[in-house]
């Protein structure tokens, strides 16, 4: 049986995971933006996008618009794959699992 992977697992990773499923890969979105759909804080949103980062499912990348800073979030090719994994091998153990008639 194929394990559900950890990193996503968590409730947090997950819902900012599938937040940045929904874009066009290679699309990005604000941090503040991200906060707002998720309704989280700004640390606890920090933390948990800093391991996915650190397992590159995420890229953050910091500039500035004028003189404000802006920071961007994108879900990699690397996420994008690893929840593509994630929600088969959870639909996999949501499934029945049908077990194969033995003749006599």
């Amino acid at each position: 049986m194929t394990e559900l992977d950890p990193v996503i697992h968590a409730q947090a990773r997950l819902r900012v995971t599938a937040t940045l499923a929904t874009l066009q890969q290679g699309d990005r979105m604000t941090f503040p933006r991200l906060q707002e759909l998720l309704s989280m804080t700004a640390g606890n949103l920090s933390t948990h996008l800093r391991k996915l980062e650190d397992a590159g499912y995420v890229a953050i990348t910091k500039t500035h618009q004028r003189r404000t800073p802006v920071t961007y979030v994108e879900l990699t090719r690397t996420g994008r794959r690893a929840f593509e994994d994630y929600t088969a091998t959870l639909r996999s153990l949501l499934s029945p699992q049908v077990d194969e008639e033995v003749s006599p």
